[in-house]
């Protein structure tokens, strides 16, 4: 297999977010040349010019072709389908659906961000549970999975307790209302004894995860965050494997060492067909009571990662005991934040530009309605 046929089966594991399908087996993808020294040029037809999840595709594809060693650039050259291309566009999609009904109850169409770092203690379970509340007030409902299976701490940050019970054959995630939204979590916290550890290895450890989401009923949630375990092992490659829409969120702090070992996380995301969507810098500066910011851990290492990675830097969560407290009686800091706090930029970011929802405002979706509407106004002979 050369370099131009290794990169288009590269490419399709790249999924348009609204169909949930291969842009390759979507016909999006066209002419690829690669030179001697690695340069890229990609040719990727959209649906309509003004497609709003035009960057969205853009960065997928980028990431896809970066992930291969013989590629050093891409250029992206975009275009448009014409109205029979897209035509057929349209039919492959509705074949493939039927061919291919998923099977988790996660449509691929919402988005599933995995908050990762590669190395503990950098505080990616209070990024994510801060972040699905803050995603919550926003009025969504938030599937939150806790994938640490061994350090399981999210029904406690978020204080969600009680029994799981199964319905028609699936865990039904429990859930707690913040705001106008709310989050459906399912964590080993809420089936095992907080003080006793868990003796599990191996393929346990990935049944385990592959039940919280093949096994569990998540219909109806408008996103799913999942808090990973420290390292590249077992559980992200099941992770992988069974939600392919999956994108990295990488968590770091502003040390240097930290930073080191987010970038081994998000090399191993791309070596595993996971897009890398951004990084946030944890436990940045602490701002006394005098107003005056202290670089407790350094500065900058958030952002020197994102540029680094090719992702955007998605913001700085300051160092602040308030964060530690709220947490530890199960009252997200974000609770609290009125309007222009530091999570709920995040979070807004999230919706806006990282990973937006796959709906009405998508290009295919207002395709699929103009055609719909004119079958209607059609006169019936």
């Amino acid at each position: 297999m050369n370099v131009v046929e290794h990169l288009r089966d590269r490419l399709s594991q790249v999924r348009d977010p609204e169909l949930g399908a291969s842009i390759v087996e979507l016909g999006m993808v066209g002419e690829i040349s690669v030179d001697s020294a690695g340069h890229t040029t990609v040719q990727v037809a959209l649906t309509t010019a003004g497609c709003p999840l035009r960057s969205q595709i853009e960065r997928d594809v980028r990431e896809a072709a970066l992930s291969l060693s013989e590629v050093s650039s891409v250029e992206l050259v975009m275009g448009v389908l014409d109205a029979r291309a897209k035509a057929d566009l349209m039919k492959r999609a509705r074949t493939i659906a039927q061919e291919r009904a998923p099977f988790t109850s996660i449509p691929l169409q919402t988005p599933v961000l995995m908050i990762a770092s590669g190395k503990g203690g950098v505080g990616k379970s209070s990024v994510s549970a801060n972040l699905a509340v803050a995603l919550a007030k926003e009025g969504l409902t938030v599937g939150v999975l806790d994938a640490d299976i061994w350090g399981f701490s999210l029904s406690r940050l978020l204080g969600i307790e009680g029994e799981v019970q199964a319905r028609g054959g699936k865990m039904q995630p429990l859930e707690r209302r913040f705001g106008d939204g709310s989050i459906r979590l399912l964590s080993m916290g809420l089936l095992a004894n907080e003080d006793e550890a868990l003796m599990w290895r191996g393929l346990i450890v990935q049944k385990a995860v592959a039940q919280f989401i093949e096994d569990a009923d998540w219909s109806g949630i408008d996103y799913m965050l999942i808090d990973t375990p420290p390292g590249t092992g077992d559980i992200v490659m099941t992770l992988a494997r069974l939600l392919p829409q999956m994108g990295q969120v990488v968590v770091t702090t502003p040390a240097r060492a930290a930073q080191r070992v987010a970038a081994r996380s998000a090399d191993f995301a791309r070596k595993s067909n996971i897009r890398v969507l951004g990084v946030i810098e944890n436990m940045s500066a602490l701002t006394c009571s005098c107003g005056e910011r202290h670089a407790l851990f350094g500065s900058g290492a958030g952002r020197a990662l994102s540029e680094e990675l090719g992702v955007s830097f998605l913001g700085e969560i300051p160092l602040s005991p308030a964060i530690s407290a709220a947490s530890d009686e199960g009252e997200p800091a974000v609770v609290h934040e009125n309007g222009d706090g530091p999570f709920t930029r995040l979070a807004r970011r999230i919706v806006d530009d990282v990973a937006p929802r796959a709906g009405a405002q998508g290009c295919s979706a207002r395709m699929l309605d103009s055609i719909n509407r004119a079958l209607r106004e059609a006169p019936q002979s």
